[in-house]
């Protein structure tokens, strides 16, 4: 029996075989080669060829797995085209008249490095990626490469990394969970692991090779833990908590079409957080009673260029349809920090979480919030929308959206486009908005918090930072005051109050929240049937 810790990104119980995925390293020879110019234009040619490659993946995935997920093989496609690492390549087959599968191999090590050294988690995570397009690449150029084994049967994976490639082409029927040495909350298999509902650890202290296919393994999700080989004790109270996790389940599903009412009869709306249309038929299955974050930034993620006003407006158009009567929030590009779009002028920052982001970008790059509220306003005619912004520190702030808002709706009477107004709100993420929410509660219908940023910028601690994770408490007091001051605020002035950050399925937290006079609680699908149902005993 071998006992191994590491960090969980999503709860549950997993027991099952191991697979072991060895190592799939590049078989590259280096070759002397006499014509530089054709040996370029193969590697131009092969890069084409990944290039079509990463498109059919993309489309691949976003059946399986919504756009939102599919979007980092556009992010492997703009790493393949920059002009840095191409460069690099062709000097080195030009300088050195070596064969192109070198030049790709040695060039994506360096990069690779470079990535993994970085401060930002977010930004170490890609060297995943870089790994990823390098051996396509190299594939495409006729090199070896060895492959994911086939799965025959339900499986624990067990590796190093899994690349986004890798996990796609996977039996997902056939996986019971993933088990990492390295990664991050950020990798795709992490991302893979939340969107199917399966057990994942990763940064484990193992070395894959010391384990075995065919090894029986427990992954227990909720502590961090795999376990090879387990003892028969073991065994048992894993399956004795998989049957209470089913029949917990099976009780919920009990409370489907019913209201988050306490007690003594105080209603709380239970919502669910999304970033793409398969996230809302998620929260329709879990009886979300509407959309309280449409995260909007994964329209523009994993493109070359901003989406343009109708395939904003036709996307919008159809979530509050989908929806009917319920509610859709949506909140408006929040791209910087950890979410990057490389065709905005964002450049690279030491400190990302607390620069050029969120609303900051929308305000110094007006027409792209433009273009947004275009498409929000017009599929507004359609359903339910509200809208809210992002990152707000400042009355200024809002006064200069609601002259944009205005702006815009002028022009759409003007060319005879049929809108209708919508609710408006903020973001309270920043402890600046929260101390100013008496103000700033004139000014707009209502408030959401984002408990992710407010906590950070709070706790002055980078909520990305792993070394940081026994400091970082989002159960602190200054925390829970601020989240108070502002529930207070926005009731004084008739506004309804929401909580969309990851505090909302924090269930330890949920009577305080109630207490507090939160209105709206907006959650991962997964968790609203929970919620409502702690919501339903409460005094």
């Amino acid at each position: 029996m071998k006992r191994i810790s590491g960090k969980s990104v999503f709860e549950g119980i997993a027991l099952g075989p191991v697979l072991v995925l060895g190592d799939r390293e590049l078989q590259v020879n280096r070759k002397s080669i006499q014509d530089v110019d054709a040996e370029v234009q193969r590697l131009q040619e092969a890069i084409g060829e990944a290039q079509a490659q990463l498109q059919q993946l993309y489309e691949q995935s976003a059946k399986e797995l919504g756009e939102g997920n599919a979007a980092i093989f556009h992010v492997h496609q703009l790493l393949l085209e920059d002009e840095e690492y191409q460069k690099r390549i062709q000097d080195r087959i030009q300088m050195q008249q070596v064969n192109s599968e070198y030049a790709v191999s040695v060039v994506g090590e360096q990069f690779v490095d470079i990535f993994a050294s970085m401060t930002d988690e977010y930004m170490r995570a890609r060297a995943a990626d870089i790994k990823d397009i390098t051996i396509r690449l190299i594939k495409c150029l006729g090199g070896e490469i060895g492959k994911v084994a086939e799965l025959t049967e339900p499986v624990i994976i067990v590796a190093e990394e899994l690349t986004p490639s890798e996990t796609v082409v996977l039996d997902k029927s056939k996986i019971l969970a993933f088990v990492t040495s390295r990664g991050s909350t950020n990798s795709h298999t992490a991302i893979l692991a939340r969107t199917m509902n399966i057990p994942a650890l990763v940064a484990m202290d193992m070395k894959p090779e010391e384990l075995q296919s065919g090894q029986y393994g427990l992954v227990n999700g909720f502590i961090g833990e795999f376990i090879v080989e387990p003892s028969e004790s073991q065994l048992e109270e894993a399956r004795a908590q998989m049957q209470r996790i089913a029949e917990q389940r099976a009780l919920l599903q009990e409370l489907r079409g019913k209201e988050a009412i306490t007690l003594s009869g105080k209603k709380i709306v239970l919502n669910a957080n999304i970033g793409s249309l398969d996230d809302l038929e998620s929260a329709l299955v879990n009886d979300a009673e509407g959309i309280g974050l449409f995260r909007s930034e994964f329209l523009y993620i994993g493109r070359d260029a901003l989406p343009g006003e109708e395939e904003q407006f036709e996307i919008y158009k159809q979530a509050v349809q989908m929806l009917g009567d319920k509610p859709l929030v949506v909140r408006t590009l929040d791209i910087g920090a950890d979410k990057q779009a490389e065709y905005l002028p964002i450049e690279q920052e030491e400190n990302p979480a607390m620069g050029y982001r969120g609303i900051r970008v929308c305000l110094e790059n007006p027409e792209i919030l433009q273009t947004q509220l275009r498409a929000l306003y017009r599929a507004a005619v359609y359903g339910n929308l509200s809208i809210m912004y992002p990152m707000i520190i400042s009355v200024e702030e809002v006064q200069t959206i609601k002259q944009i808002a205005a702006a815009v709706k002028t022009e759409l009477s003007e060319e005879g486009i049929p809108y209708r107004d919508v609710q408006e709100g903020i973001m309270i993420e920043t402890p600046a908005a929260a101390l100013i929410s008496d103000e700033l509660a004139k000014l707009v219908d209502f408030f959401s918090i984002g408990t992710n940023d407010l906590t950070q910028y709070t706790l002055a601690i980078d909520r990305q930072n792993a070394k940081l994770d026994s400091f970082y408490n989002p159960h602190h007091r200054a925390v829970l005051r601020l989240i108070q001051m502002v529930a207070d605020n926005a009731h004084k002035a008739g506004k309804r109050v929401a909580i969309c950050g990851e505090l909302a399925a924090d269930t330890e937290l949920t009577k305080t929240f109630v207490d507090m006079g939160i209105d709206e609680l907006s959650a991962a699908p997964g968790a609203i049937l929970q919620l409502r149902d702690i919501i339903r005993s409460l005094p």
